[in-house]
C-alpha cells in the first residue's frame, strides 16, 4: 500500500494509516451490506405501469442501478393530480415513510464520486526549521490565484503554523497561508497577499481529520474567500487594495514552499511557524474556482483549466527529514442531495444522496408483461452453456432474481471472456429473448465497473476488447427478429449505444503522455478514445476514421480546426474525445422500424410532386463527445457516413441528418431528431453532414414515391436540354439579329434585348448546372448564377409588361426616366435578391442532389415568391391589353363593315382576343402558371417543360421571324447590297445617303430637294412617290402590330413594340427603275400596292 517502510513510531503515520483503513473498510463493509441482501419486492398494478416496491435501503446510486438492471426506471415524480392517489395506493399495500425519486434532468444519473485515488502524501512530523517542500514550477503574474489542498492538521500544537508561502524579490509574504487552533477547537486561516493580512477566521474543527480547504484571491477589489469541505466559510473585499488605486497582480517567478514561513526569499525559517501535519492534492490555479469546481476538486478530479501546478512527485523538492508516502486514499464524495416521495404526506423532500432508503422501480405496463413472458418462455440454453463453461454462474437464469453487483476488474473480464466465447462459437445461431435480455443486463453490470487507480490497466484494455466483441455479436442480422421482440423493454435498440459510451469512458485511464490514442474495433462496432493537448501552436481538425468491413467504405466524424481554436480560447489545455462507430446491420434495422423510423423535424422535407412513403436509417451510426474535467463540451462536428445500397427503381429517397436525442419520447428510448443538423454534400453513395452539437450520428433516407418512372423522368430530362438548346440558339440569333440589321432603337428593343440576354444565359446554365454538381464550390456558384439570370429574365418580363401598360394607361414620366427605372427593376432587383438570400440563408442554400436552390427550406422562396408576384402583375396587364384590343377590333369592324354577318363580328372578336395572348404570352412569362399543375398529372409536366424550355424559340419566331421591323430592316440591308451591284448608275451611294434625298417620315412626301430631283429626271413615266405613298396608305389593312382605340389622343398599341417606318426600299427601286428598268419585273401597279402595304405599316 506504500512505497517504502516508515518508522513504526512516527505518530503522523501511525494516524495517517488508521484513518485511511478505516475509511476503506467503512465503505467495503457499507457496499457488501447492500449487495449480498435478497430483495423480496412487492408488486402493484395499475393501467399504465407496473411498480415494485423494494424494502431493502439502499443509496440512490444503487437504487437507480437496481431498477435500470431490471429494465426499469426508479419512481418518477407522480402528477400532482395523481399524487394523493399514487399515496394511498402505496399505502393500501402497507408501504410508508420515504422512497427515492428519480431526476428527470438526469443530472444524477452517473456513477458515484466516492472513489480510491492513488496520491503521494506530505508527513511532515514535529515542528522544526528544517522540514519544507519546495514547489519545482514556474509561476506566471497572477491577477487571481486559487489554491486547494487535502488537510491533516496535527491537534497537539496551537502555535501559529504556515501552510506554504510564496515569495518574491519585491514581497517576501507575496502569498501566504497561515492558521492555528483556537481555545474552541476550530481552525482558523489567515490569507495573506502583498504582505497584507486578512482576519484569522474558523473554517473547520481540529479533529485530527482530513480536511479540504481552498483559497482564492482576485485582484479587482481585492476580493478573496476561503472554503472548507466544500463550503465557503468566509469571504470579503479589500485585501491588499491601497487607497483609491486598484490591488497589483501576484508577482510571477517566485519561490514556492510548503510547510515553512519564507523570512527570506527561498529560506530562513522559523520553527514555531512551520507546518505539523500532512498533506496532499495541492493544486494551483491562475483563475478563480466556482462553487461547483471546488466541489469537484474536493472529490479529487482535477479541473485542469487555467491549472498552473498540479499534484505530483515529480514537481516536488522534498526534503530530507520530509516523509513522502503514496497511499490509497478514499475521496469525500459530494454534498448531494436527492428527492425523496413522502408516501404518507404525499409531499416531497430532499435527502443526502449516500443515505439509504427504499425505493420504486417503474416499468411500462406493456413491457413488463413482455419480460415475463420471454423469462417463462426461455429454454435458458445460452445461459447454462455459459455457466457450464465458467463453471459459476456468470448471466442469472431470470432477470427478477439477480442481486446488484459491483462487479471488479477481474471478474468483469472472465464474463465477458466467457460470454464472447459462447456467442463466437455460434452453437446458438439466434438468440432467444431472454438470452438477450440476460446478455444485455451483464453489459450493464460491466459498464458500471468502477476501476481503482493502481488496477493492472492492461486487464482494462482487454475488457473493452472482450466488450466490443459481444456487442458485434449481438447486433448480427440473424437477431433482428430478437431485438424487435424486446424493443419496448429495453427501450429502443440504441440502449447498447448508451452502454457503449459508459464503456469508452473506462478506457480513459489507458490515455499517457507516449499513447494519446486507443482504438478498438470488431467487426461492425469500433470504439476510440483520444486525448488532445490544445497548447501546441497549430491545431487541426481531429478526425476518426472507420474502415468498414466493406472493401472501398470508410466514415468519418471531425471536430474542425476552428473548434479546436475556441476550446484553446476558453483556457481549456487538454480535452478527452470519445468516438464510437456501429456499422449497418440489425441496430439500423430495428430503428428503421416501428416507432425508430420517426423524425422530430424542424422544417418539413418535402416536394410538392413527392409522396413521402417513410423514414429509414441508410447509413451506419456514428458518435463523438468531448470531454473536459469529465464534463461533456458541446462543439460542433461534420461527419460523412456511405449509404447502404438499395434497389428501389421506383422510388427516391432524400438525406436527411439526425442525431438520436434520449430526451425525447423518453419511454421509448429517444427518437431521431434534425434540430442543428443539415446537409453539407449529398452525393449517390455518401453524405456529409454538419452538426451544432455532439451526441449519436446517422443519415436518414427519406423514401419518396415517385409519381413519374424512370423513364418518363429521362423523356422530361430530354426534353428540357433539347428545348432549352433550341431556345438558347434562337435566342441568341433573335440578339444578333437586333444588333446587327440596324433595327431602329426604342424602349421596347432595348427592354427585348435584356430580356432576350438573361434568358439565355440563365437556359445555358441549365443545360450544364449537372456537370457542376460533383465540385461543392462550381455547383454554388452555378447556383447563385441561375438564381440571378432567371429573376433577372422575369424581372424584364415585369419591365415588358410595365412597358406594354403605358402604352395602354398614358404615364407621365419621361423615356430617359422610364429607362432608368426599368435597368434598376430589371437588373437592380434580381441583385438585391440574390445578394440578400446569400447573406441569411448561406449554408442552406444549394440542394442537396442537384445544382438549384434548396426546395426543403425557405431558401426556394427568394425564386417563388418574386415570380408569383411578376407572373400577376403581367396577368393584370395581359387582361387590360386583350379588353382594349377588343373594344378597338369592335370600333374597327362596325366602320369599315358595318353590315357584316354577327358570325363575323364574333369571329373578329375571338381573333382579337386571341392575338394578343398568343403574341404577349412569351415576353410576360404566363406560360410558367402550368408549373402549378405539375403535380397533378405527367401531362402538365410535359405541357410545362414544352412551353418553357421553347420560350426561345417562341420569342425567335414572333419577335423576329414575323415581325415586319426586323423584315424590313433585312430588306433594306438587300436592297442596298443590290443597290450598290449596279454600277451603271453614277454616285448611287451618295444618292442614297444624301440627307437631302429622304422622305418625309409624318407625311410620306419627298423634301423639296428630292421633288426638284425626281422633276428632272429623264424618266417621265412613273407616278410621283407622292401619289405612291399616299395610294398605300389609303390601301393599308390591320398592320402587323395590334391596335389599340384609333383616336387623336390615343396612339395605337404596337404589341411587337416596333413603330414601322417607310424605308428606303422605296428609293432602291426608283434607282434601280431609272439605272437599270429591265432589273424589275414589277408593273408600275404592282409598285404601288408594295410601296403602299410599306408605306402602311405605320399608323
Amino acid at each position: 500500500m506504500f512505497r517504502r517502510d516508515l518508522r513504526p513510531d512516527s505518530w503522523f503515520f501511525s494516524f495517517l494509516v488508521g484513518s485511511l483503513s478505516r475509511s476503506l473498510f467503512a465503505f467495503a463493509a457499507l457496499a457488501k451490506n447492500q449487495t449480498s441482501k435478497g430483495f423480496a419486492p412487492v408488486t402493484i398494478e395499475t393501467s399504465r405501469h407496473m411498480y415494485e416496491y423494494v424494502s431493502t435501503a439502499l443509496d440512490w446510486w444503487h437504487a437507480d442501478r437496481y431498477c435500470e438492471q431490471r429494465f426499469a426506471q426508479l419512481l418518477f415524480e407522480p402528477q400532482d393530480s395523481e399524487r394523493a392517489s399514487f399515496s394511498k395506493l402505496l399505502q393500501s399495500h402497507h408501504i410508508r415513510g420515504s422512497v427515492w425519486l428519480n431526476e428527470r434532468d438526469g443530472v444524477l444519473h452517473k456513477p458515484k464520486w466516492r472513489r480510491d485515488h492513488i496520491v503521494p502524501v506530505l508527513v511532515f512530523g514535529d515542528k522544526t526549521d528544517t522540514k519544507y517542500v519546495k514547489v519545482l514550477s514556474d509561476f506566471p503574474a497572477l491577477p487571481a490565484v486559487t489554491a486547494c489542498a487535502h488537510l491533516q492538521w496535527d491537534t497537539r500544537t496551537q502555535e501559529i503554523a504556515t501552510i506554504f508561502s510564496y515569495a518574491v524579490p519585491a514581497f517576501i509574504n507575496e502569498f501566504q497561508l497561515r492558521g492555528f487552533v483556537d481555545e474552541e477547537g476550530f481552525v482558523r486561516f489567515a490569507l495573506i497577499v502583498h504582505g497584507h493580512h486578512s482576519p484569522y477566521l474558523p473554517v473547520f474543527r481540529a479533529d485530527g481529520q482530513w480536511h479540504h480547504f481552498c483559497v482564492t484571491w482576485q485582484q479587482e477589489n481585492g476580493t478573496w474567500a476561503i472554503y472548507a469541505d466544500g463550503k465557503r466559510r468566509a469571504s470579503a473585499s479589500g485585501l491588499c487594495a491601497v487607497g483609491p488605486s486598484a490591488p497589483q497582480a501576484i508577482y510571477g517567478q517566485g519561490t514556492f514552499i510548503i510547510g515553512q514561513d519564507q523570512d527570506s526569499l527561498g529560506g530562513t525559517f522559523r520553527e514555531k511557524e512551520s507546518f505539523s501535519g500532512n498533506i496532499t492534492d495541492l493544486h494551483i490555479w491562475q483563475n478563480i474556482l466556482s462553487a461547483k469546481q471546488i466541489e469537484k476538486v474536493r472529490s479529487c478530479w482535477v479541473v485542469e483549466q487555467d491549472l498552473v501546478f498540479g499534484w505530483s512527485s515529480n514537481a516536488l523538492e522534498v526534503e530530507s527529514s520530509v516523509q513522502e508516502v503514496t497511499a490509497q486514499f478514499l475521496c469525500p464524495g459530494p454534498v448531494e442531495e436527492c428527492r425523496v416521495f413522502e408516501v404518507g404526506t404525499s409531499g416531497f423532500s430532499y435527502a443526502s444522496c449516500l443515505q439509504s432508503l427504499p425505493f420504486i422501480c417503474r416499468y411500462r405496463k406493456d413491457a413488463y408483461w413482455q419480460l415475463q413472458k420471454a423469462q417463462l418462455e426461455s429454454s435458458h440454453s445460452l445461459v447454462s452453456r455459459v455457466k457450464a463453461l465458467a463453471e459459476r454462474t456468470v448471466i442469472p437464469e431470470n432477470v427478477f432474481t439477480s442481486d446488484v453487483q459491483d462487479m471488479n476488474l477481474s471478474v468483469a473480464l472472465g464474463a465477458l471472456d466467457v460470454l464472447a466465447t459462447v456467442l463466437r462459437e455460434g452453437e446458438t445461431p439466434v438468440l432467444e429473448s431472454s438470452d438477450l435480455l440476460a446478455v444485455l443486463q451483464l453489459l450493464k453490470q460491466v459498464s458500471d465497473v468502477e476501476v481503482q487507480e493502481g488496477e493492472e490497466l492492461k486487464m482494462l484494455e482487454q475488457l473493452g476488447q472482450y466488450y466490443v466483441e459481444v456487442t458485434e455479436l449481438i447486433l448480427e442480422e440473424r437477431n433482428i427478429e430478437t431485438w424487435s421482440s424486446v424493443s419496448q423493454v429495453i427501450r429502443g435498440p440504441m440502449a447498447i449505444v448508451e452502454l457503449c459510451d459508459r464503456m469508452v469512458s473506462h478506457l480513459a485511464p489507458l490515455l499517457t503522455a507516449g499513447r494519446t490514442k486507443i482504438t478498438i474495433q470488431h467487426g461492425n462496432v469500433g470504439m476510440e478514445v483520444r486525448k488532445l493537448e490544445l497548447s501546441r501552436q497549430e491545431l487541426s481538425s481531429e478526425a476518426y476514421l472507420v474502415q468498414s468491413p466493406e472493401k472501398g467504405r470508410h466514415d468519418l466524424i471531425e471536430v474542425p480546426a476552428e473548434e479546436m481554436q475556441r476550446l484553446k480560447a476558453r483556457g481549456l489545455h487538454r480535452i478527452t474525445v470519445k468516438n464510437m462507430w456501429f456499422g449497418y446491420g440489425s441496430l439500423q434495422r430495428c430503428l428503421s422500424g416501428a416507432g425508430g423510423g420517426a423524425v422530430f423535424q424542424d422544417v418539413a422535407a418535402s416536394d410538392g410532386g413527392q409522396k413521402s412513403l417513410s423514414t429509414t436509417v441508410g447509413t451506419a451510426v456514428i458518435s463523438s463527445a468531448l470531454l473536459s474535467d469529465y464534463q461533456e463540451i458541446s462543439t460542433s462536428v461534420r461527419y460523412r457516413l456511405q449509404h447502404r445500397a438499395q434497389d428501389l427503381p421506383d422510388k427516391l429517397v432524400g438525406p436527411i441528418c439526425a442525431f438520436w436525442n434520449f430526451s425525447l419520447s423518453p419511454d421509448a428510448g429517444g427518437m431521431w431528431s434534425t434540430a442543428g443538423c443539415s446537409v453539407i454534400t449529398s452525393l449517390p453513395d455518401s453524405t456529409a453532414c454538419f452538426c451544432n452539437h455532439t451526441t449519436n450520428f446517422a443519415v436518414l433516407l427519406q423514401v419518396y414515391e415517385m409519381q413519374r418512372t424512370t423513364k418518363e423522368e429521362l423523356t422530361l430530362q430530354t426534353l428540357t436540354f433539347i428545348g432549352c438548346g433550341v431556345s438558347f440558339c434562337a435566342l441568341i440569333v433573335t440578339f444578333i439579329l437586333f444588333l446587327a440589321v440596324g433595327v431602329p432603337k426604342s424602349e421596347r428593343t432595348t427592354v427585348h434585348k435584356n430580356l432576350i440576354f438573361a434568358l439565355a444565359a440563365a437556359e445555358a446554365l441549365l443545360m450544364f448546372s449537372e456537370l457542376a454538381k460533383t465540385n461543392q464550390v462550381v455547383c454554388f456558384t452555378v447556383t447563385a448564377c441561375l438564381h440571378l439570370f432567371f429573376m433577372a429574365a422575369f424581372s424584364w418580363m415585369l419591365v415588358e409588361g410595365l412597358l406594354l401598360w403605358s402604352k395602354v394607361v398614358a404615364v407621365n414620366m419621361s423615356e430617359d426616366r422610364r429607362m432608368k427605372f426599368y435597368y434598376v427593376t430589371g437588373w437592380g432587383l434580381p441583385v438585391v435578391i440574390v445578394s440578400v438570400t446569400l447573406a441569411t440563408s448561406f449554408n442552406k442554400y444549394v440542394a442537396d442532389d442537384h445544382c438549384w436552390l434548396n426546395v426543403q427550406t425557405n431558401v426556394i422562396w427568394a425564386f417563388v415568391g418574386p415570380v408569383l408576384f411578376i407572373l400577376a402583375v403581367n396577368t393584370f396587364v395581359l387582361c387590360r391589353v386583350v379588353m382594349v384590343t377588343v373594344s378597338s377590333a369592335r370600333r374597327r369592324s362596325k366602320m369599315l363593315t358595318p353590315n357584316s354577318s354577327l358570325e363575323n363580328q364574333i369571329g373578329i372578336q375571338i381573333w382579337a382576343t386571341a392575338k394578343p395572348v398568343l403574341v404577349l404570352l412569351p415576353v410576360l412569362g404566363l406560360t410558367w402558371v402550368c408549373g402549378v399543375l405539375v403535380h397533378l398529372s405527367i401531362i402538365w409536366a410535359y405541357v410545362f417543360i414544352v412551353l418553357n424550355s421553347l420560350q426561345g424559340l417562341y420569342i425567335f419566331l414572333v419577335y423576329a421571324i414575323y415581325n415586319s421591323e426586323v423584315r424590313n430592316a433585312i430588306q433594306r440591308m438587300k436592297d442596298k447590297k443590290k443597290a450598290l451591284s449596279f454600277t451603271n448608275c453614277s454616285h448611287p451611294i451618295n444618292y442614297l445617303s444624301s440627307p437631302r434625298n429622304t422622305t418625309s417620315w409624318e407625311t410620306g412626301k419627298l423634301s423639296p430637294s428630292a421633288a426638284e430631283s425626281a422633276v428632272s429626271s429623264p424618266v417621265q413615266k412613273d407616278p410621283p412617290v407622292k401619289n405612291i405613298t399616299n395610294r398605300g396608305n389609303f390601301g393599308a389593312k390591320i398592320p402587323m402590330g395590334i391596335s389599340s382605340i384609333m383616336s387623336p389622343e390615343r396612339p395605337a398599341v404596337e404589341l411587337t413594340a416596333f413603330k414601322s417606318s417607310v424605308s428606303k426600299q422605296g428609293m432602291l427601286r426608283l434607282f434601280s427603275r431609272r439605272c437599270h428598268p429591265e432589273a424589275l419585273q414589277l408593273s408600275s401597279p404592282q409598285w404601288t400596292h408594295e410601296q403602299g402595304r410599306n408605306g402602311g405599316i405605320q399608323e
